[in-house]
Parts: C-alpha cells; sequence; structure tokens
C-alpha cells in the first residue's frame, strides 16, 4: 500500500466526522440513496437467465416508487436508473454530496454451489471470514473496471488480502444504525417476505466504508440457485422484496425520528 492512501484515510474521517449525528437532535431521515449495484459494462455476477445489473435495477427503482407512494416526504435519490456505469468510488460520493441520511445498495448473489439461497445484508467492517471475503472480492472487482482505477482507488487491489488493510485503519461513524437497519430488513425477509435469510454480516465493501451515513448492502438472493433465480426475474416477488426492504426502512426512520 502506499504512502498516498494516509491522508486519503484522514480526509475519509473528517468527512465522517462531520456527518455523525450521534447526540445531535431532531434528526430527521429525509433522503436516501439507492444504489442499484453494477450496471452498464460491468453485468455482476450471473445465472441461468439473468444478469445482477437488471435484477438490481429493477428492485431499485420499485424500492423508490414505493418510497415515494407511501413517505412522499422523503427524496430517494438514485446512483444509476438505467443501464449506466457509474463507478464504485462514485456511488457513495454521490450520497454524500446530496446529504444523504441513509444509503441502500441493492445486489444478487452468486456461489459455486447451486443449493445455497436466501438474502444477506451486508455492513462495513473488517470481520472478513472467507466466505465474507469472497463476497467483498467480487463486489469490489467492479474497479478493475475502471480506467486508471490503480491512481484513484490509490493502489487498491481486490483480489490482493493485503489491500484490505486499507479498512482496518478507520471505523465507521455509523456502525450501530448501519446494523439496526440491517437486521430489520433480514426480519421482513424472514417474517413478512417468506424469503431465506442467511442474516447479517460484515465484510469490508468499499461502496459502503467511503459513505458518510448508516449504509447497507442487501444480497437480495443467489443467481446461482435455478429456484431462486426465476423467483428473482418474477416481478411480483421484486415487489414482495422492495417492500420487505421499504417496511424496514420505514421502521428504521420511525425509531430514529422517535428518539429526538
Amino acid at each position: 500500500m502506499r504512502n498516498i492512501a494516509v491522508p486519503f484515510l484522514i480526509s475519509v474521517i473528517l468527512v465522517l466526522a462531520s456527518f455523525n449525528t450521534i447526540g445531535v437532535k431532531n434528526v430527521r431521515v429525509k433522503k436516501v440513496v439507492i444504489d442499484a449495484g453494477h450496471g452498464g459494462r460491468d453485468p455482476g455476477t450471473h445465472g441461468a437467465i439473468s444478469k445482477e445489473k437488471d435484477i438490481a435495477l429493477k428492485i431499485t427503482k420499485e424500492l423508490g416508487r414505493i418510497i415515494k407512494e407511501n413517505l412522499p416526504e422523503v427524496d430517494v435519490v438514485y446512483t444509476r436508473k438505467d443501464d449506466s456505469f457509474p463507478t464504485l468510488e462514485s456511488r457513495p460520493e454521490l450520497a454524500n454530496k446530496v446529504g444523504a441520511d441513509l444509503f441502500i445498495s441493492i445486489h444478487a448473489n452468486w456461489i459455486s454451489n447451486p443449493k445455497i439461497h436466501g438474502s444477506e445484508t451486508y455492513v462495513m467492517g473488517v470481520q472478513n471470514s472467507s466466505r465474507n471475503f469472497e463476497v467483498a472480492k467480487r463486489e469490489n472487482s467492479v474497479i478493475l473496471l475502471e480506467e486508471n482505477y490503480q491512481t484513484r482507488y490509490d493502489g487498491f487491489d481486490p483480489t490482493k488480502p493485503e489491500s484490505y488493510i486499507l479498512f482496518n485503519l478507520t471505523q465507521s461513524a455509523y456502525q450501530e444504525r448501519s446494523l439496526r437497519l440491517a437486521s430489520l430488513i433480514e426480519d421482513q425477509f424472514q417474517n413478512r417476505v417468506g424469503r431465506n435469510s442467511r442474516g447479517v454480516k460484515q465484510s469490508s465493501l468499499w461502496v459502503l466504508w467511503n459513505s458518510a451515513m448508516p449504509s447497507v448492502l442487501v444480497e437480495v438472493g443467489y443467481l446461482s440457485n435455478p429456484k431462486e433465480e426465476k423467483e428473482l426475474n418474477d416481478e411480483l416477488n421484486q415487489v414482495y422484496i422492495a417492500s420487505g426492504i421499504y417496511r424496514a426502512f420505514r421502521d428504521y426512520k420511525q425509531e430514529i425520528e422517535s428518539m429526538n
């Protein structure tokens, strides 16, 4: 890791501190950024009949629609609304720039074992088990498709374990709230949507680490599981999944604002 990463880390810590709302009264959840993972020349993972980027976009837009319909006071911002290719860096940058109160990134999963299925919601953390590290490498690997990624990401290589030392050098100020939202999402999937919840997990995901607000990455299911891939491509199931995330968002908003 090059020394140039040090000033970058300091700037991130300062940004986190400036957005830290712990102990501040009259906190409101007024703006959410919803991120459809991958896009454009980056398809993400894929199954037999679909690509991750398409599933993520459909559920993202449905989630935004439901939020606007039921909570019109909330401003919904998208990192992409079509098959475009925002850089990994630009996604949390947008959330930081617009002053979002929450960042939700939507993805679909893949593993070599086709029997594994279910949702997982990730928060930023350095407790990378072997499986979580595989998820981190896959989701961060989009960096390699970007021009000048060596310079833009200060030498970070998503395929090398030593690069993840970077994530040990700072700690999100929003861990508790991120964990709370993640738990609410997985509870909705398990108990209301009727999906198999594989729980809340932590991993070194760039898109979460670089966002200055509570943030989660939702893996809605496995495209490597034939049955689940069909479900994820079904429009009604997409509505159910988006509705589950919406209810978790609504409950999180109510909890946070009730503390005022």
